[in-house]
């Protein structure tokens, strides 16, 4: 029996996933952008307080970028992982891979 499996949201795949973190660590970088030239502002302006707490958002944001990076690499390694074990099992990739996926996330629900 064929069964046919398509993805509703971003994060009914592994695929999707990846994809929705590397654009979340573009939003990061471009945040501590602006971030870093705020507190070029505040320095010049020798706003002291604006320049700790921009840098206080700046030091959140690279841990945020360290832990998106670190999600990148273990979704990456799942990726490569699934890829193996289907090879191993024969399955061919596409919408029959899909399918089977599906099947295993049915079995672990029930």
């Amino acid at each position: 029996m064929k069964v046919s499996y398509r993805a509703e949201t971003p994060f009914d795949s592994i695929e999707g996933s990846h994809e929705y973190l590397k654009l979340l660590a573009e939003s990061l970088d471009e945040a501590r952008r602006d971030v870093e030239a705020e507190v070029a502002a505040a320095d010049r302006e020798q706003a002291v307080r604006r320049k700790e707490a921009l840098l206080l958002v700046s030091f959140n944001l690279a841990k945020l970028n360290l832990h998106i990076t670190t999600s990148r690499r273990i979704i990456n390694d799942l990726r490569t992982l699934r890829r193996l074990l289907l090879a191993e099992r024969g399955i061919p990739s596409g919408e029959e891979a899909e399918a089977t996926i599906e099947e295993v996330r049915s079995i672990g629900a029930a």
